[in-house]
């Protein structure tokens, strides 16, 4: 296969949108910082972790690994699996036919794996990276370059916010920006994708397009 495909998780694969809203204000409430997170909180990060969520809802800095781990406890201990983005599953096995997929990730292998398990995505992504792996996104994104690098082969990423884009910038892949993530597409245009999808079908139109 002359293609590998990376895909992040929160708000491309996953809708985690509503319980990212929802923990946070458990947790920013039980730290004593009460707060009513937003999307808008999620479209101003310039990065998409944790970290910077807890900083944006005004979490002190001396506060925010609690903030961090307590959100990380609350994904992993829910009883259900997050919910699948609308006919993400057939478009995965569809790419999956013709590229190598691959899943880099600041949310937890617990959450990721039961996601993938409980939606029957799970064999469709040869490497998975997640929080508990070393490095952060760009050094994830090189270790998937240097596990499939290959001649003639082409890298992308597709995500959901500014930080997704520029990782692929700084390692050197091409960019996929998605309309129905975490952040707006007028936020990710602003960061220079080289390509933009509205809808989750797109994907299949746009590497159908794409030459290898």
């Amino acid at each position: 296969m002359d293609r590998v495909i990376i895909f992040d998780f929160d708000g491309v694969l996953a809708n985690s949108i509503d319980p990212m809203l929802e923990y946070a204000q458990q947790v920013c409430e039980g730290l004593g910082y009460p707060c009513i997170p937003t999307q808008k909180d999620l479209e101003a990060l310039e990065k998409m972790e944790f970290s910077e969520y807890g900083l944006q809802l005004g979490i002190p800095q001396e506060k925010i690994d609690e903030f961090v781990s307590q959100n990380f406890e609350m994904f992993n201990t829910r009883k259900e699996p997050l919910a699948l983005i609308p006919e993400m599953d057939n478009i995965v096995v569809q790419l999956a036919n013709s590229a190598i997929l691959a899943v880099v990730t600041g949310n937890s292998r617990i959450v990721v794996n039961n996601f993938l398990r409980a939606h029957g995505l799970f064999g469709e992504f040869q490497k998975i990276l997640c929080a508990e792996d070393k490095g952060n996104r760009v050094e994830k994104i090189f270790s998937l370059i240097a596990l499939y690098d290959n001649p003639g082969r082409e890298f992308y990423f597709v995500g959901d916010a500014v930080s997704d884009v520029r990782a692929a910038g700084e390692t050197g892949i091409k960019s996929v920006a998605v309309g129905w993530g975490h952040q707006s597409l007028s936020k990710l245009r602003k960061a220079g994708p080289d390509f933009v999808v509205d809808r989750p079908v797109d994907l299949i139109s746009l590497f159908n397009e794409i030459k290898t």
